[in-house]
Parts: structure tokens; C-alpha cells; sequence
């Protein structure tokens, strides 16, 4: 089996520059294709080969669909990546699975509605203190020809905590970087360790298969830019060592969570521990339940903030059922908790093992995994030449994944707004779900805690929406070696 080309992967993939506490995302569409590509060629994009010492400077690039359109990339190309890619996050349709509806709606958004469209994103981050010098550095002499600038998403180093006061960040999936992981069709209990093509294009992902991508025949003009197909070998790999990039600014009513969680709490005692219920996590980071005494591949087992799965807390006795870290990760296997064997085990694949409530009510975790690269931001402005409104605090959420049917919409529609998950009714995830009514049936602004005995239940109605979607878009971050194709091949369809 090949290995990995670091040098072909953006940085960000296997970093997540903690130590760049100085970021800013710049939005931009392009003026003139010819002179973008020209930037483009030039770009100091940083990769994730490892080095002895933390840079002092990053930068990363991605682009929407309309960007790679308005490069001049040409339509066989543009044809081969994903619909969702393809149609974007600022249509009615996926609004609504997203849970992007009242004042979170696209039309009301700061960026990346149909009247504030981006093609290209720029990542920089450095060091305290110097990234407006890097930002110097990175838009030369040409830049302001090539492109436009919709807005600055700048962001503020909290240090590791977002604004609700929770520690965040502290658990992501293990990448399989040495591609040593050979995922079996049935896997019992829940890993941390996914295969590579869960979250880069090109690689085979947890279902042992190849996740469609553009392709490029060997013979066509530039194709030798490209890597081979490894399932393809006909075939040049426009996708390999790319990703899918979700981006959204989310921001975060801290003021309204805190005095709605004392006024239902009664004191400030209460209000932490119910916002500790709601979250899953105390505010330093520790989960809800116990670490767990079996070996969790990909998690550390001195690390108690990651090494723990919800199997010890089947009745949500400690963390509650919808809880926000148990909605978007619910740490199962392929079979319902607690794993069984031998008889028992053969039942449960016939479909007759024993049933609880919760059984087979949420899918397995592996399968929707995605890896969560966001910034904090508080006091700064997002506003844009055509919006003059702002966004004060919040999170510039960013994810990296292969799949988004599979893996971000997946997560956020099925598992964070549903309002049946895990064998809840009428509620959805306490921290960012819409609270929208469903026509005909109860209020979905509920929230269900455990009392102090199995299957006792106090519930907490008239949840506010805490969170409002202020941005988003879709991007593709591509590899070196197809933003080097992309500056060659461009002006081949003018």
C-alpha cells in the first residue's frame, strides 16, 4: 500500500496550529481568472510534512464551488465533485436540514448568501503579534488585481475556551496516518482511530472503498501534476490529499444561555451544573462519566477528557441522553451498547438480541466522524461592505471530512437537530438546535435531565436558541498538487 504524501497536504489536515494563536479567514471572489492563477502559482501554501519546530507562519487555501468556476476550471471537472459541494449550504433545501431557518436563514446571513457569495478562502495564522506582517507577505503586489475581499473573519485566542465558558477542542478522531487501520465490516465497540479516507480524498475510508472525486484521464494536458489513481491506475487524481471544508460562523448569545440556565436553576451553584448537563462536559473539559477501563483505539488511556465512551452509562444516568458531546459523538460500535458475545452477540446480528429502548436508535459513530479545525472570536466584527451588522462572540466553526452527505450533514441534521435521537422526542441539541416547531406536533424546546433514580426524568421546556448561523459555505481544500494543476490548466478552457 502507497504512503502518505505529506508534502502534497495542506498543513491543516494534520495540524491544528495551536501555537498560531493569531488567525484571520479572508473571503474573497476573484476579478480576473488569469491573474488569480498567477497568485495561486506563487502562494506560500504551507504542508503537513512534521517539523522539529512549530512554524511561525501558515497559510492554507480552499475554494467554493463558484471559485473553482470562476478559475476556469472546466465543467468535466466541476461535474465529478459531490452534489452537496456542487449546490452549496445557502440553499433552501439544505437550510432546512441544517436547521438554518428564522434568523439563522441564509438571507439573513453576514456572508455566503446568495448575494454575498465567496469563491476563495485564505487561512493565515502566525505567531502573537506577527500576522499582519505575514498578511503583508502573503498579498503581494498582485494580489488586489487578481481578487476582491468580501470580508475578514477574524478571530480572538481564548485560550482553548469558547464563550460559553467551556473547555473546547479536547477530543478529535486519530487519523490513521500510517494506514495500518483495516476496518472490519462489523466492528462491536467504538474507536477513535479512523481510516485516512474518512477525512482525505483518495484513500480508502471506514467502508473499505474509494469516495468518488474528480479524476483526470493520464493522457490530459498538466495530468502529470497529478498522482495516480491508486484504484485507477488509468486514471490522474485531481481529489487525492484534498478534503471537503465546512466554515460557519456561529454566534454564541453567552448572556441569554447564562441568565436563562439561573433563572430554571435558582442559583449560580445549579446553573453551572445544568450547563455541565447540557454541554456533557464540566466547564475544565472533564466528560459527565467515568474513563473507560477498556482500551479505546486512538485515544489515549491517560487522557480521561477522550478516553471514555458512554457504554458504562447506558440508562444517560451521568450524561444525559442529549447532551451536546453525546449528539455528536455518541462513542458506540456498529451494535447497540453494551457489547455482547458468544450466543448473545449471534442473536444481535440475527436481529433477536434484547431490546432496551435505545437500542439501534443512533447510528455508529465511525461512519460520521469529521475533524473540527474552528476559532473563537469576541468583539470582532464580521461585517461585510454590503452588511453592516456584526456578530460580537462566537466560534468560526470549521470542519474537515470526505463525505458532507455522510459525515457534516449526517451529524448536524440527524444527530444535533433531530428531535427523535437516541429515543428522545421533542427536543433537540441544547446548545444549537433551532427550536423551529414541527407543524402539528409538540414545542421542540425541551430539554430532558435524569433524576436521581433509572428512568425518572425532569424535563426543562422554553429553551431560547442560544446559537444563530451567521455565515457558511462549503469549500474544497485541494491538495499542492492540484493547486499547482489548477494554476497550469486554467486558462486551457478560455
Amino acid at each position: 500500500m502507497n504512503s502518505v504524501e505529506f508534502e502534497a497536504i495542506q498543513g491543516i489536515v494534520r495540524f491544528g496550529y495551536g501555537k498560531l494563536t493569531d488567525c484571520s479567514f479572508l473571503l474573497v471572489t476573484i476579478k480576473n481568472a488569469d491573474k488569480a492563477r498567477l497568485w495561486l502559482s506563487a502562494a506560500p501554501v504551507s504542508n503537513a510534512v512534521a517539523r522539529s519546530e512549530a512554524p511561525q507562519t501558515a497559510l492554507q487555501i480552499a475554494f467554493t464551488y463558484e471559485g473553482l468556476n470562476n478559475l476556469g476550471c472546466t465543467a468535466d471537472l466541476l461535474s465529478q465533485f459531490s452534489t452537496e459541494f456542487k449546490t452549496g449550504l445557502n440553499n433552501n433545501a439544505r437550510a432546512r436540514l441544517l436547521g438554518d431557518v428564522g434568523n439563522s436563514a441564509p438571507e439573513q446571513w453576514l456572508w455566503g448568501s446568495a448575494t454575498s457569495n465567496v469563491d476563495l478562502l485564505l487561512m493565515l495564522y502566525a505567531r502573537p503579534g506577527a500576522l499582519d506582517a505575514w498578511k503583508n507577505t502573503v498579498l503581494t503586489a498582485g494580489w488586489g488585481d487578481a481578487f476582491a475581499t468580501v470580508t475578514e473573519l477574524k478571530t480572538s485566542y481564548l485560550g482553548g475556551v469558547e464563550p460559553f465558558g467551556f473547555t473546547d477542542g479536547v477530543s478529535q478522531p486519530e487519523l490513521d496516518w500510517e494506514r495500518s487501520r483495516h476496518p472490519q465490516q462489523i466492528e462491536d465497540t467504538y474507536t477513535n482511530r479512523i481510516s485516512l479516507g474518512e477525512v482525505l480524498l483518495g484513500y480508502p475510508n471506514e467502508y473499505n472503498r474509494y469516495t468518488d472525486r474528480p479524476l483526470v484521464p493520464a493522457g490530459a494536458f498538466a495530468a502529470d501534476l497529478l498522482p495516480l489513481a491508486e484504484e485507477q491506475p488509468g486514471m490522474r487524481d485531481f481529489g487525492r490529499n484534498g478534503s471537503y471544508l465546512v466554515l460557519r460562523t456561529l454566534e454564541q448569545n453567552v448572556e441569554e444561555f447564562w441568565r436563562f440556565l439561573r433563572e430554571h436553576a435558582g442559583s449560580d451553584e445549579a446553573a453551572e451544573v445544568m450547563a455541565a448537563a447540557m454541554v456533557g462536559r464540566r466547564k475544565d473539559g472533564a466528560p459527565l462519566v467515568e474513563p473507560s477501563t477498556i482500551a479505546i483505539p486512538g485515544a489515549d488511556a491517560n487522557d480521561n477528557r477522550n478516553h471514555f465512551d458512554f457504554a458504562s452509562d447506558p440508562e444517560g444516568m451521568k450524561c444525559p441522553f442529549g447532551a451536546h458531546i453525546r449528539r455528536a459523538n455518541p462513542r458506540n460500535g456498529d451494535l447497540p451498547s453494551p457489547p455482547v458475545s458468544g450466543i448473545k452477540r449471534l442473536l444481535t446480528l440475527l436481529g433477536l438480541g434484547e431490546k432496551t429502548l435505545h437500542s439501534d436508535a443512533k447510528a455508529s459513530s465511525r461512519f460520521h466522524r469529521i475533524l473540527r479545525r474552528g476559532r473563537e472570536f469576541k468583539d470582532a466584527s464580521t461585517s461585510t461592505q454590503a452588511n453592516t451588522q456584526s456578530a460580537n462572540e462566537g466560534i468560526h466553526f470549521m470542519c474537515l471530512n470526505a463525505n458532507l452527505a455522510r459525515q457534516f450533514e449526517f451529524l448536524q441534521s440527524a444527530w444535533l437537530m433531530s428531535t427523535k435521537f437516541d429515543a428522545l422526542t421533542d427536543e433537540s441539541d441544547p446548545l444549537l438546535g433551532s427550536r423551529e416547531p414541527i407543524q402539528g406536533a409538540a414545542p421542540t424546546d425541551r430539554f430532558t435531565l435524569p433524576e436521581s433514580q433509572p428512568g425518572e426524568r425532569r424535563t426543562v421546556e422554553g429553551l431560547p436558541r442560544f446559537v444563530r448561523v451567521r455565515g457558511g459555505a462549503y469549500f474544497f481544500l485541494p491538495s499542492l498538487a492540484s493547486l499547482r494543476y489548477l494554476a497550469a490548466t486554467g486558462s486551457s478552457r478560455e
